[in-house]
């Protein structure tokens, strides 16, 4: 597998496309989240035949997350957090490896990490 390293205008640019996928994901995560809640001691037992509508749906709801992933891993960044809406973009600065770092929401990149600190080692650009 090819490594791909990203400028900043490269990932931004490619932020068009990937920020719709991302909503997408996180609306259908968080449909998984409430069914589960509203599931949730059904699932739990294991006496229990839980199918049915809700969860039915909510593995269609997995596959669909699934895809999503997929679909934006496609272009070459690194998925890091569902909860956070996280991604990562390989690439180089004064000659050594980092992520230029998004989260969902943020108009576009203005951050970046080391590749050993995450998120908590963000750094503005």
């Amino acid at each position: 597998m090819t490594v791909k390293y990203f400028t900043v205008e490269e990932a931004n640019e490619l932020l068009e496309d990937i920020e719709p996928l991302m909503g997408q994901l996180l609306e259908t995560r968080a449909k998984v989240v409430m069914i589960r809640q509203q599931t949730g001691a059904l699932l739990d037992d294991l006496r229990v035949d839980v199918g049915g509508a809700a969860t039915s749906a909510m593995v269609q709801d997995f596959i669909r997350i699934e895809k999503f992933l997929a679909q934006i891993r496609a272009y070459g960044c690194e998925v890091k957090d569902l909860n956070g809406g996280l991604i990562d973009f390989l690439a180089k600065r004064d000659g050594r490896d980092i992520y230029l770092c998004w989260r969902y929401g943020e108009p576009h990149i203005t951050h970046y990490h080391e590749l050993h600190t995450g998120f908590a080692g963000r750094r503005p650009l």
